[in-house]
């Protein structure tokens, strides 16, 4: 069991499929007690560069799938936004051995041998109903198997916690302690406007290409024959929220472009990026672009982690 921090203000983590350590930078936000990172796993080497020149030079574990249970030290809160993957079994049995070969196990085998006090998982809300729903049943049943009853779990959008993105992500939160009565935060329903997150100089380099503008023109023209509502998304710094920023968003920005008078729309900038994911000015981002779109396209939104964080916190 872990060990009782009651006598200390110190909350011990681990940041499991870390990234660029959003999670972890919600809960240092939403607390002046120390958050005390004592663990990181991140097997990519862009992310963990810029999860390094963040937050220090402190060891990043590669593969989690290679680390023993019993080599992760004890901690208060295990955090993780790990992958959404087909349970091949799912639904047949129940529980822990049915998430064997998927990276959830290696979330459950170390819940199960450190027991945290709690824990906090993120997912994409495809996940509710995945398998017909069979997969976040598996993922329940193995939380409450291993000594983890007092779960919940719900949708919250970034643009109810003031960031201008219409990001739609499942929370999972659990408790050892059965006793304890935790609630999701509420929305705060602050107004947002995507100007917020703009900056007022951008390089040329981001405006796209005559060829490229015209390939989204046409694309969006054939999907809309074709009865399909996809193709690019026009913003400007008058919209409220932008559509969900995506690992893929290098490839050509059409899920995101911004207006400019008088020349083709733009790409956001890493650092635009970054504030639209709640990641703060000074944010370090040592890596290309390319890299640095994919590692804010793969992150949190950190507001509503921090508003999670808060709630939480209050158990522990």
């Amino acid at each position: 069991m872990t060990k009782s921090l009651a006598n200390t203000n110190s909350i011990k983590i681990i940041d499991l499929f870390a990234g660029i350590g959003g999670i972890r930078l919600g809960f240092q936000n939403a607390t002046t007690r120390k958050i005390e990172c004592v663990f990181s796993s991140e097997w990519n080497k862009y992310s963990v560069q810029t999860y390094q020149a963040n937050y220090g030079l402190e060891v990043v574990h590669g593969d989690i799938t290679q680390v023993h249970e019993k080599d992760v030290p004890e901690h208060d809160i295990l955090l993780a936004g790990f992958p959404c993957q087909p349970f091949s079994q799912a639904g047949l049995k129940k529980g822990f051995e049915d998430t064997r070969g998927t990276l959830f196990f290696d979330i459950a085998r170390i819940l199960k041998e450190k027991k945290p006090k709690a824990f906090l998982l993120e997912n994409v809300k495809q996940l509710r109903g995945h398998d017909k729903g069979k997969t976040l049943e598996v993922i329940l049943n193995t939380l409450h198997d291993i000594g983890y009853k007092n779960t919940h779990y719900t949708l919250l959008k970034a643009r109810d916690f003031g960031l201008p993105q219409n990001r739609e992500r499942l929370y999972i939160v659990g408790f050892l302690d059965e006793s304890i009565a935790f609630t999701f935060p509420d929305p705060t329903h602050k107004k947002t406007k995507v100007g917020e997150i703009l900056e007022a100089y951008v390089d040329d380099k981001y405006t796209i290409s005559d060829k490229l503008w015209a390939g989204h023109k046409r694309r969006k023209e054939n999907n809309k024959k074709n009865g399909k509502g996809f193709g690019y998304r026009l913003f400007n710094e008058n919209s409220e929220y932008t559509s969900t920023i995506s690992a893929r968003y290098y490839k050509d920005g059409s899920e995101i472009l911004i207006e400019q008078k008088g020349k083709n729309p733009r790409k956001l900038t890493p650092k635009e990026a970054a504030k639209l994911q709640g990641f703060p000015v000074d944010f370090k981002i040592p890596v290309s672009d390319t890299q640095a779109y994919q590692q804010f396209g793969n992150s949190v939104p950190v507001t509503v982690i921090e508003a999670i964080a808060k709630e939480m916190l209050k158990h522990i």
